[in-house]
């Protein structure tokens, strides 16, 4: 079997917690010889800037452009909110993202029918959701130029962040979202707002002909960001496939994720384009909620979403589509017997802590794996 790289960065906060529960699985499928896996670990965030003085080292970098696959878990917290803004603990995400070339963002809001009375909606609204928002990630206004505080003749100061798109940029996370849905329930809905921003004119139109030229079999509808936030909390089992922007989707996908009961049940994949040679994607997977400092350290974090990561790692970067599938099966296994992390405990209900559920998990994934 040959051997697969994947590159380990914990991050801050909660992110070293949840990465330990993946490195249990990794070392379980490593014993069995189900896989054959290399594992190095680097610094990222706050904790590569204590190290290092930036948020990410140039060596760490190296060797995330090397992996086969990043495995992400979370940055950020109040005792960097003082560092020179280059240096901040999210901008070695950014760099991630940019020199990786990840420019496709997957992020599925499931709910898992265990949890549907752990949603804020009702039941009936949420149980069996499965929809999957695809995000722009390394264009729009998080990346455009200018991007600068100036100080004015009058002694004010104005701020600017640019939106920019081209029309590569927009095609290639089209295809990403229509291929997706081809594999799904055919239906894709676009989001921007072209009625007030150009770049969503310009977003519209170009999603609208690779529909029409390249996709004809795919269902194709439009729909502004904001009313797609409202749909969302309205009724969101009416969509299938999200295409939206980096900034709409930054926002899109957290209200996805409180639809599920909690940001700590969600993954996300970060994917590149395919190597001309290889045909492997660059990827970083990691889980959609944030470093949280307040409970780091406790006990408290949730690891599904982390170990969820790992599990489209499997699908997306090494075609283990069996393992990843057994993996999604051991945490509703896990959920349907009962067990919860403080986030997603109801009032009076018992909770675990993160080793025991990713205990739990592991236990459940080797009953299935055999």
């Amino acid at each position: 079997m040959a051997n697969n790289s994947l590159f380990l960065l914990p991050g801050d906060g909660i992110g070293p917690e949840i990465m330990a529960e993946v490195e249990t699985i990794v070392a379980f499928l490593n014993d069995k010889w189900l896989t054959d896996f290399s594992l190095d670990r680097g610094l990222v965030g706050g904790s590569a800037y204590d190290a290092h003085g930036a948020a990410i080292s140039e060596a760490d970098m190296a060797k995330a452009l090397a992996a086969d696959a990043v495995l992400f878990g979370a940055v950020g917290g109040p005792k960097w909110d003082g560092v020179p803004y280059d240096c901040r603990p999210e901008a070695g995400l950014l760099r991630l993202r940019k020199d990786l070339g990840l420019f496709a963002n997957l992020r599925p809001a499931i709910c898992y029918p265990a949890l549907a009375d752990a949603s804020s909606l009702k039941r009936e609204v949420v149980e069996g959701l499965d929809i999957l928002i695809v995000r722009e990630l390394t264009g729009g206004v998080y990346f455009g130029e200018p991007k600068e505080i100036v100080t004015l003749e009058n002694g004010e100061k104005r701020a600017v962040d640019t939106q920019v798109y081209t029309t590569h940029e927009i095609e290639r996370i089209a295809r990403v979202a229509f291929d997706l849905a081809k594999a799904r329930n055919g239906r894709v809905s676009s989001a921007e707002k072209r009625n007030v921003m150009k770049s969503g004119v310009l977003w519209n139109q170009v999603v609208t002909r690779i529909g029409k030229e390249e996709y004809a079999d795919v269902r194709l509808d439009h729909i502004l960001a904001d009313n797609c936030a409202m749909q969302l909390v309205r009724y969101p089992k009416q969509f299938d496939v999200i295409l939206t922007d980096n900034l709409f989707g930054d926002v899109l996908s957290d209200i996805g994720a409180m639809l599920t009961g909690s940001l700590g049940m969600l993954p996300s994949a970060s994917l590149g384009a395919p190597d001309a040679a290889t045909g492997k994607r660059k990827a970083l997977y990691e889980p959609v909620h944030g470093s949280a400092p307040d409970i780091a350290g406790t006990g408290a974090a949730n690891p599904i979403a982390m170990i969820a990561s790992f599990g489209m790692a499997l699908r997306y970067s090494f075609g283990l589509i069996d393992l990843a599938g057994k993996l999604d099966e051991a945490i509703a296994r896990v959920l349907g017997k009962g067990l919860r992390t403080k986030d997603i405990a109801q009032k009076g209900e018992a909770t675990v802590d993160t080793r025991a559920m990713g205990a739990a998990i592991l236990a459940e994934f080797e009953a299935l794996v055999g």
